[in-house]
């Protein structure tokens, strides 16, 4: 009988082992195990209150570990739904802030390049589309050059078509920089256009993890990626139309 072979998976980057998280009530996280290798780019899904924001304000370090423990390497970046940039410096005044160092002009120029706004370095926050915006916060993250990166559902306030245009991006950036990703995201589609791994959780815990072993770049008609789309779905309790 024809064993499939064993997934390797690379060194981890970020352990988590035994973390719970409670708020005066059933457990937000509950005993959570999970670790993403240097490089690798997970998808993590699941339902409102599964316990996806408190695991990624834990790993950004913006709650404290009470119970369990969390390894996470020191230079970290995070992205937020909200580009959150400062309406009263310039773009690329924002994307250098707090580089400190002689060349953090240049640094952050050159961060503006690899996400297609060299042509808007000068203009003010305010003047930019959403998607201009979010392509300045990815570059604000990735001119720290860090080993993890978090994605907190960069794309969920964009129309269509930019979501599209911006997670294509994304991809192309990932595998130029090979940061480990943690991409906290509701579409299924996306994360298996983008990720290695998708983990969806529920009540805290793990529900299902599925390995995504396709070609890049990923085409949403092939049978694998459909096949994929299916057990996630099933995972967050999607009913799907039957054929």
């Amino acid at each position: 009988m024809h064993r499939p072979e064993p997934v390797i998976r690379p060194e981890p980057v970020i352990r988590i082992e035994g973390l719970t998280r409670r708020f005066g009530g059933p457990a937000v996280l509950d005993a959570l195990d999970l670790s993403v290798g240097r490089g690798e780019f997970v998808a993590l899904l699941g339902r409102s209150g599964s316990g996806k924001t408190t695991l990624l304000r834990t790993l950004a370090g913006l709650d404290d570990v009470t119970e369990g423990r969390v390894q996470v390497p020191g230079d970290v970046a995070v992205v937020f739904q909200e580009s959150r940039l400062l309406p009263w410096k310039r773009v690329w005044q924002n994307v250098g802030l707090g580089l400190g160092a002689r060349d953090a002009k240049d640094r952050a120029i050159a961060a503006l390049g690899e996400v297609g706004l060299d042509h808007r370095v000068d203009a003010w926050p305010l003047t930019l589309s959403g998607g201009e915006a979010q392509r300045a916060g990815i570059a604000r993250a990735l001119v720290r050059e860090p080993q993890f990166l978090m994605l907190d559902e960069p794309f969920a306030s964009l129309d269509a078509l930019t979501r599209l245009k911006m997670q294509a991006m994304v991809g192309e950036l990932w595998q130029r920089h090979r940061c480990a990703v943690l991409l906290v995201t509701h579409d299924v589609d996306e994360a298996l256009l983008l990720a290695d791994r998708a983990v969806v959780l529920e009540h805290g815990r793990i529900r299902t993890e599925v390995d995504i072993d396709l070609p890049r770049p990923r085409r949403h008609a092939d049978a694998e990626f459909n096949r994929l789309r299916g057990v996630l779905l099933d995972a967050l309790g999607v009913e799907q139309a039957s054929h």
